[in-house]
């Protein structure tokens, strides 16, 4: 079962762009207007993830550095390099190959299929390409 770890995060707290209600536990970037919104593309920069279900213009909390669930866009493996899918949900990355995707995290604990929970270790302070 994946879960998230409390200690040594750093956290955000961001207006939530539109509705982020059904959107707990995907990637969030930061929009032009500085406010959170989901991630909409595969090289989308993620400034974290969602922690929290906000309604548009509350508050969002998002995690920037530390460890967290994370909806899996597909299945993802203990170690694997993890950036956002186009619907904000984890997908594996393979460094190297995929130059222009964000590696902002990496998996501890595997999420069997799409839509299920993975527990990533996350480092979006300082997002690089999987280059």
């Amino acid at each position: 079962m994946a879960y998230e770890i409390s200690n040594y995060s750093v956290k955000v707290t961001l207006v939530a762009a539109a509705s982020l209600a059904d959107k707990q536990y995907h990637f969030v970037k930061i929009d032009t207007d500085g406010k959170a919104a989901i991630c909409a593309g595969t090289t989308d920069k993620p400034i974290g993830i969602l922690q929290n279900a906000p309604a548009a213009g509350e508050e969002a909390e998002v995690l920037v550095v530390g460890g967290s669930k994370l909806v899996a866009g597909e299945a993802l493996d203990e170690s694997d390099a993890v950036g956002t899918g186009a619907d904000a949900r984890g997908e594996a990355l393979t460094i190297g190959t995929d130059t222009t995707r964000y590696h902002v995290a990496t998996c501890i604990l595997a999420a069997g299929a799409d839509g299920e929970y993975a527990t990533v270790v996350l480092n979006a302070a300082a997002p690089a390409r999987a280059a």
